[in-house]
């Protein structure tokens, strides 16, 4: 099948290589010529495993392409996949400026037979307000479905190829078994393609994202009962986990999520909920509950330096919002850094993949080191935000070696209080119990 994409940020460079990979005609289009000359000549402008290697086999087989220029491609495509972008706008509402603007282009190049398939992010309605505006500009019906996206940073294409449901909504039913037939090499293992109208798949991906957030904000909350009282949020964690009705996904506490979606996408869905004359109370809590828990590892280390952090070194492992992807956006390491840069402190930093990006933001303000010890060089204290995987088994004996004192601040609980206790550091995470000897 002939596809084109619109849009190669995140979303769409995932989408347009894996549908090429499963053999389909791919063209990706973007009006960054900048970032399509990158693409052609194989440069690659994210960080996502085994995105590189997937997007040069399909590149050096045909199969996969990039253009600025959408009327090479768009007529001959049987669906057009809109990836662009719906930012958040001032009153938390998503921005669809450039949507609109992205649909009034294409609609002249649409052939009767094209499928125009809305994968970004977008509120209740869009869908029907999109083919209601290219009845318009094209004097026809044109189907529009919605095809939200659940990919994951850091596993996208894992959740593409192999995803546990893919949600379309439509129109008509012939739509939807034109992209039952788009997506069956990923549904081989019986994993359902559902089908529904097209306000319910706008609300899916919303109520998916606000769910897994409130998880996020409620686990981080009970551990900070837990601290308090003296309990240890891995032990309630496991003991409420093993109840089926609970589950252990997303119950992993932390400093608060960060990224593309679960900020922007409560908040869009608070909006949606207040437009419609519905007090979204829940999801305001979730919100709140999330900007606090950014600043609970600038707390700890106030705390511990008695209100005075100016002069003080800080080591900062982990920059990214999660593992896996070099993606800062909302990332609680950025709350951070710059409440121990207006306290006053020195900031020594280390991220596998995300330093280029923090660098664009911060410049000289802060350190940068190549190797994760070597942020510990003259520094009084570690602080862990990103739980990457080279972090979580480290030299602890050279650690305390370069640490002016075997002090850790641990926003993701990567290291057992009782063994750090043993091997002599001070060490605290987010809602563990404190080791008691004696």
């Amino acid at each position: 099948m002939k596809l084109a994409v619109i849009g190669t940020g995140y979303v769409g460079l995932v989408t347009g290589t894996c549908f090429a990979e499963s053999g389909n005609e791919v063209t990706c289009v973007d009006i960054d010529a900048d970032k399509i000359r990158r693409l052609q000549r194989g440069d690659i402008p994210i960080y996502e495993p085994g995105l590189s290697e997937l997007v040069h086999r399909n590149t050096r087989y045909g199969r996969l392409k990039f253009t600025t220029n959408a009327a090479d491609v768009v007529p001959q495509s049987r669906c057009v996949f809109l990836a662009v972008g719906t930012p958040q706008g001032d009153d938390g509402s998503a921005d669809l400026r450039i949507l609109w603007s992205v649909i009034e282009q294409l609609a002249p190049l649409l052939s009767p037979q094209t499928i125009v398939v809305i994968k970004s992010t977008v509120p209740v309605g869009t869908n029907r307000e999109a083919a209601r505006r290219l009845r318009e500009l094209t004097g026809r019906d044109v189907d529009v479905a919605s095809n939200p996206e659940f990919l994951k940073e850091g596993c996208a294409i894992e959740d593409f190829t192999k995803p546990d449901r893919v949600v379309v909504g439509v129109s008509r039913p012939e739509v939807g078994m034109v992209l039952e037939e788009l997506y069956k090499p990923f549904l081989r293992t019986e994993h359902p393609f559902l089908v529904m109208n097209l306000e319910s798949a706008e609300m899916t991906k919303y109520v998916a994202n606000c769910m897994l957030a409130t998880k996020i904000s409620f686990i981080n909350e009970m551990a900070n009962v837990c601290e308090r009282v003296g309990a240890d949020i891995n032990h309630v964690r496991k003991g409420i986990g093993h109840d089926q009705r609970i589950g252990f996904s997303f119950l992993f506490p932390g400093v608060g999520y960060g990224g593309s979606c679960f900020p922007k996408d409560v908040r869009a869905m608070m909006n949606v909920a207040e437009q419609h004359g519905v007090q979204p109370r829940i999801l305001l809590a979730v919100d709140d509950v999330n900007h606090a828990q950014k600043e609970v590892l600038f707390q700890k280390l106030d705390r511990h330096f008695d209100g005075n952090v100016s002069g003080r070194t800080v080591a900062i492992w982990g920059l990214a919002f999660k593992p896996r992807t070099d993606d800062i956006r909302e990332a609680p390491a950025l709350v951070l850094i710059d409440r121990l840069l207006g306290a006053g402190a020195d900031v020594r930093v280390h991220d596998p993949v995300a330093q280029d990006t923090v660098k664009r933001l911060y410049g000289d303000r802060i350190t940068y080191c190549e190797q994760q010890y070597d942020t510990l060089d003259g520094a009084d204290v570690l602080a862990i935000v990103t739980e990457w995987n080279e972090f979580r088994n480290p030299d602890f004996d050279l650690m305390k070696k370069k640490l002016k004192q075997p002090v850790i601040f641990d926003g993701r609980n990567l290291f057992d209080p009782e063994k750090m206790s043993n091997l002599g550091f001070t060490y605290s995470g987010i809602g563990l119990e404190t080791p008691r000897h004696g």
